[in-house]
Protein backbone atom coordinates (compact mmCIF):
# COMPACT_ATOMS: atom_id res chain seq x y z
CA UNK A 1 0.00 0.00 0.00
CA UNK A 2 0.59 3.42 -0.63
CA UNK A 3 -0.34 5.15 2.71
CA UNK A 4 -1.72 8.93 1.58
CA UNK A 5 -1.12 10.07 5.09
CA UNK A 6 0.19 11.14 8.89
CA UNK A 7 1.18 8.24 10.73
CA UNK A 8 0.49 9.47 14.20
CA UNK A 9 1.47 7.38 17.32
CA UNK A 10 -2.03 8.93 18.68
CA UNK A 11 -3.63 5.81 17.02
CA UNK A 12 -2.06 3.53 19.59
CA UNK A 13 -4.68 2.95 21.88
CA UNK A 14 -7.73 2.50 19.68
CA UNK A 15 -9.07 -0.56 21.05
CA UNK A 16 -9.65 1.24 24.27
CA UNK A 17 -11.30 4.23 23.20
CA UNK A 18 -15.06 3.51 22.50
CA UNK A 19 -17.55 3.78 25.38
CA UNK A 20 -18.43 0.53 26.86
CA UNK A 21 -15.05 -0.79 25.76
CA UNK A 22 -17.15 -1.89 22.29
CA UNK A 23 -14.75 -3.32 19.37
CA UNK A 24 -16.77 -2.30 16.42
CA UNK A 25 -19.69 0.46 16.08
CA UNK A 26 -22.65 -1.31 15.30
CA UNK A 27 -25.63 -0.48 13.50
CA UNK A 28 -29.14 0.19 16.00
CA UNK A 29 -31.25 -0.63 12.99
CA UNK A 30 -32.14 3.43 12.31
CA UNK A 31 -33.69 4.33 9.24
CA UNK A 32 -31.42 6.56 7.04
CA UNK A 33 -31.62 10.12 8.42
CA UNK A 34 -33.74 9.83 10.91
CA UNK A 35 -34.34 13.04 12.49
CA UNK A 36 -35.71 11.15 15.67
CA UNK A 37 -32.25 9.65 15.99
CA UNK A 38 -30.60 10.73 19.30
CA UNK A 39 -27.94 13.08 18.57
CA UNK A 40 -24.69 12.65 19.78
CA UNK A 41 -23.47 14.41 23.37
CA UNK A 42 -21.80 17.52 22.60
CA UNK A 43 -17.79 17.61 23.54
CA UNK A 44 -15.23 20.14 24.24
CA UNK A 45 -12.17 19.17 22.35
CA UNK A 46 -8.37 20.15 23.32
CA UNK A 47 -7.32 21.21 20.14
CA UNK A 48 -4.02 20.24 19.99
CA UNK A 49 -1.39 23.18 17.90
CA UNK A 50 -2.64 23.14 14.20
CA UNK A 51 -1.57 22.91 11.50
CA UNK A 52 0.31 19.07 12.38
CA UNK A 53 3.44 18.73 10.78
CA UNK A 54 3.45 15.84 8.47
CA UNK A 55 5.38 12.72 9.87
CA UNK A 56 8.80 11.69 7.84
CA UNK A 57 6.91 9.20 4.59
CA UNK A 58 4.27 10.66 4.70
CA UNK A 59 2.86 11.40 1.30
CA UNK A 60 1.87 14.83 1.01
CA UNK A 61 -1.38 15.65 -1.18
CA UNK A 62 -1.43 19.45 -0.72
CA UNK A 63 1.45 21.02 0.63
CA UNK A 64 -0.33 24.79 0.91
CA UNK A 65 0.98 26.34 -2.06
CA UNK A 66 -0.68 24.14 -5.08
CA UNK A 67 -3.30 21.09 -5.85
CA UNK A 68 -1.17 19.77 -8.75
CA UNK A 69 -1.81 16.26 -7.08
CA UNK A 70 -5.58 17.07 -7.73
CA UNK A 71 -7.85 16.98 -10.72
CA UNK A 72 -11.48 18.36 -11.22
CA UNK A 73 -14.10 16.25 -12.44
CA UNK A 74 -13.27 16.58 -15.63
CA UNK A 75 -9.46 15.19 -15.64
CA UNK A 76 -7.75 18.65 -15.94
CA UNK A 77 -6.25 20.40 -13.53
CA UNK A 78 -8.31 20.94 -10.04
CA UNK A 79 -10.29 24.42 -10.26
CA UNK A 80 -10.56 25.28 -6.60
CA UNK A 81 -8.79 28.20 -5.31
CA UNK A 82 -5.70 28.37 -3.48
CA UNK A 83 -4.56 31.02 -1.05
CA UNK A 84 -2.35 31.21 2.06
CA UNK A 85 -1.66 27.86 2.66
CA UNK A 86 -5.12 26.45 2.29
CA UNK A 87 -7.60 25.72 -0.96
CA UNK A 88 -11.10 26.35 -0.93
CA UNK A 89 -14.27 24.52 -2.93
CA UNK A 90 -14.85 26.66 -6.18
CA UNK A 91 -18.69 26.14 -5.97
CA UNK A 92 -20.38 24.45 -8.78
CA UNK A 93 -17.20 23.50 -9.99
CA UNK A 94 -17.61 19.74 -9.10
CA UNK A 95 -15.64 17.78 -6.81
CA UNK A 96 -11.86 16.84 -6.73
CA UNK A 97 -9.77 13.71 -6.54
CA UNK A 98 -6.61 12.78 -6.64
CA UNK A 99 -3.87 11.90 -9.18
CA UNK A 100 -3.00 8.76 -7.03
CA UNK A 101 -5.19 5.97 -5.76
CA UNK A 102 -5.44 4.86 -2.51
CA UNK A 103 -6.70 1.77 -0.53
CA UNK A 104 -5.80 1.18 2.99
CA UNK A 105 -4.71 4.14 4.24
CA UNK A 106 -4.15 6.57 7.65
CA UNK A 107 -5.10 9.64 6.50
CA UNK A 108 -4.70 13.33 8.30
CA UNK A 109 -6.16 16.45 7.20
CA UNK A 110 -7.44 19.79 8.40
CA UNK A 111 -10.74 21.91 6.87
CA UNK A 112 -12.44 24.98 8.25
CA UNK A 113 -16.11 25.90 7.88
CA UNK A 114 -17.23 29.64 6.61
CA UNK A 115 -17.98 32.36 8.56
CA UNK A 116 -20.52 33.94 9.11
CA UNK A 117 -22.17 30.90 8.57
CA UNK A 118 -25.33 30.72 6.57
CA UNK A 119 -27.69 28.37 6.02
CA UNK A 120 -28.83 25.65 8.43
CA UNK A 121 -29.47 21.84 8.57
CA UNK A 122 -27.67 20.67 5.04
CA UNK A 123 -27.18 23.83 3.85
CA UNK A 124 -24.55 24.81 6.18
CA UNK A 125 -20.82 24.22 5.23
CA UNK A 126 -21.44 21.23 3.46
CA UNK A 127 -18.74 19.09 2.21
CA UNK A 128 -17.42 15.17 2.39
CA UNK A 129 -13.79 13.14 2.29
CA UNK A 130 -14.60 10.15 0.06
CA UNK A 131 -12.24 7.31 0.64
CA UNK A 132 -11.70 5.49 -2.32
CA UNK A 133 -14.70 7.81 -4.09
CA UNK A 134 -17.43 5.64 -2.29
CA UNK A 135 -17.34 6.04 1.44
CA UNK A 136 -18.24 9.14 2.65
CA UNK A 137 -16.59 10.66 6.15
CA UNK A 138 -18.95 13.96 6.22
CA UNK A 139 -17.53 17.72 6.48
CA UNK A 140 -20.73 20.06 7.62
CA UNK A 141 -20.85 22.77 10.00
CA UNK A 142 -22.31 21.18 13.17
CA UNK A 143 -21.32 23.94 15.83
CA UNK A 144 -24.76 25.03 17.30
CA UNK A 145 -26.70 23.50 14.30
CA UNK A 146 -28.99 20.34 14.35
CA UNK A 147 -29.32 18.08 11.67
CA UNK A 148 -29.76 14.15 10.86
CA UNK A 149 -27.43 12.53 13.35
CA UNK A 150 -26.03 10.48 10.65
CA UNK A 151 -25.17 13.31 8.54
CA UNK A 152 -23.59 15.67 10.59
CA UNK A 153 -20.05 16.53 11.36
CA UNK A 154 -17.74 13.17 11.80
CA UNK A 155 -20.55 10.67 10.51
CA UNK A 156 -19.91 8.63 8.04
CA UNK A 157 -23.03 9.96 5.90
CA UNK A 158 -26.35 7.95 5.80
CA UNK A 159 -24.96 5.06 7.97
CA UNK A 160 -22.97 6.02 11.69
CA UNK A 161 -23.54 9.60 13.22
CA UNK A 162 -19.79 10.33 15.51
CA UNK A 163 -20.09 8.86 18.89
CA UNK A 164 -19.69 12.75 19.91
CA UNK A 165 -20.57 16.04 18.34
CA UNK A 166 -17.02 17.57 18.76
CA UNK A 167 -17.55 20.56 16.21
CA UNK A 168 -15.76 24.29 16.78
CA UNK A 169 -17.16 27.63 15.68
CA UNK A 170 -17.03 28.41 12.26
CA UNK A 171 -13.79 29.83 10.94
CA UNK A 172 -12.04 27.61 13.44
CA UNK A 173 -9.35 25.04 11.67
CA UNK A 174 -10.20 21.34 12.26
CA UNK A 175 -8.65 18.21 11.82
CA UNK A 176 -9.96 14.95 11.02
CA UNK A 177 -7.37 11.79 11.69
CA UNK A 178 -8.59 8.42 9.98
CA UNK A 179 -8.06 4.95 9.78
CA UNK A 180 -9.69 3.16 6.67
CA UNK A 181 -9.68 -0.65 5.67
CA UNK A 182 -10.71 -1.10 2.62
CA UNK A 183 -13.26 -3.98 1.07
CA UNK A 184 -11.95 -6.69 0.23
CA UNK A 185 -13.60 -9.40 -2.70
CA UNK A 186 -13.12 -12.67 -4.56
CA UNK A 187 -11.81 -13.01 -7.56
CA UNK A 188 -15.16 -13.81 -8.76
CA UNK A 189 -16.71 -10.21 -6.73
CA UNK A 190 -18.20 -11.81 -3.75
CA UNK A 191 -17.72 -9.47 -0.56
CA UNK A 192 -14.98 -10.98 1.49
CA UNK A 193 -15.27 -8.71 4.16
CA UNK A 194 -16.60 -4.84 4.48
CA UNK A 195 -14.60 -1.78 4.90
CA UNK A 196 -13.63 -0.26 8.34
CA UNK A 197 -13.36 3.57 9.49
CA UNK A 198 -11.96 4.76 12.72
CA UNK A 199 -11.98 8.36 12.99
CA UNK A 200 -10.35 11.10 15.34
CA UNK A 201 -12.20 15.07 15.45
CA UNK A 202 -10.05 17.44 16.92
CA UNK A 203 -8.28 14.40 18.77
CA UNK A 204 -11.66 13.17 20.06
CA UNK A 205 -13.00 9.49 18.41
CA UNK A 206 -16.11 9.96 16.68
CA UNK A 207 -15.82 6.25 14.43
CA UNK A 208 -14.14 3.22 16.56
CA UNK A 209 -13.87 0.30 13.98
CA UNK A 210 -17.12 0.83 12.42
CA UNK A 211 -18.09 -1.69 10.31
CA UNK A 212 -19.60 0.05 6.50
CA UNK A 213 -22.70 -1.24 5.38
CA UNK A 214 -21.83 -0.55 1.72
CA UNK A 215 -20.91 2.58 -0.08
CA UNK A 216 -22.49 5.95 1.03
CA UNK A 217 -25.19 8.02 -0.46
CA UNK A 218 -28.39 10.19 -0.01
CA UNK A 219 -31.55 8.24 1.54
CA UNK A 220 -30.34 4.90 0.26
CA UNK A 221 -28.45 1.61 1.25
CA UNK A 222 -26.30 0.96 -1.35
CA UNK A 223 -24.81 -2.37 -1.66
CA UNK A 224 -21.04 -3.80 -1.58
CA UNK A 225 -19.74 -3.90 -5.24
CA UNK A 226 -16.69 -5.06 -6.09
CA UNK A 227 -14.10 -2.41 -7.40
CA UNK A 228 -10.50 -1.80 -7.63
CA UNK A 229 -7.75 -2.40 -4.53
CA UNK A 230 -7.12 1.09 -4.95
CA UNK A 231 -9.09 4.57 -6.12
CA UNK A 232 -8.70 8.23 -5.56
CA UNK A 233 -9.88 10.16 -2.81
CA UNK A 234 -12.45 12.82 -3.66
CA UNK A 235 -13.35 15.81 -1.82
CA UNK A 236 -17.10 16.80 -2.39
CA UNK A 237 -18.49 20.34 -3.82
CA UNK A 238 -21.25 20.78 -1.96
CA UNK A 239 -21.85 24.62 -2.86
CA UNK A 240 -20.39 26.20 0.47
CA UNK A 241 -16.52 27.98 0.81
CA UNK A 242 -15.55 24.80 2.80
CA UNK A 243 -11.58 24.98 3.12
CA UNK A 244 -9.16 22.64 3.37
CA UNK A 245 -5.40 22.11 3.90
CA UNK A 246 -2.36 19.80 5.26
CA UNK A 247 -3.81 16.77 3.52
Amino acid sequence: MRPSIARLTAFCCLGLLAPGGVAAQASDGWRIHEMSRPRPEVVAPAIAPMPARPPAGAEVLFDGSSLNRWVGRDGKPAPWKVRDGYFEVLPGSGGIATVDSFGDVQLHLEWAEPTPPKGSSQDRGNSGVFLMGRYELQVLDSYQNDTYPDGQAGSIYGEYPPLYNVSLPPGSWQSYDVIFRRPRFSAQGALLSPARMTVFQNGVPVQNNAELLGPTTWLARLPYAPHPDRLPLELQDHGDLVRFRNI
